[in-house]
């Protein structure tokens, strides 16, 4: 889970792609996930760096395995896509 507490995915030493698309409202929204789960799992991000956990933990890291999910499923298909489109001849 590391590179979502923080500004750590925004940050210039993060070469990884993005793992967030900017909606037609200019809002951030991680992949697999709804702009309201998006929200959720942020604000519960950020109260998890500073409380112990509890219900709280729980649904973020659900959120977390769907985005998780998401992306995993998202870079696969992105792979394939390259080396179908790539043609050295």
């Amino acid at each position: 889970m590391t590179g979502f507490r923080g500004d750590a995915m925004t940050s210039p030493t993060y070469n990884a792609p993005r793992r967030y698309f900017v909606d037609g409202g200019g809002r951030r929204v991680l992949i697999g996930l709804t702009p309201e789960e998006t929200f959720e799992f942020e604000r519960l991000d950020s109260e998890q760096a500073q409380v112990a956990p509890d219900a709280g933990e729980r649904r973020r890291l659900e959120l977390y395995e769907k985005h998780e999910g998401a992306w995993r499923a998202w870079m696969a298909q992105s792979r394939t896509e390259r080396r179908e489109g790539f043609n050295l001849y």
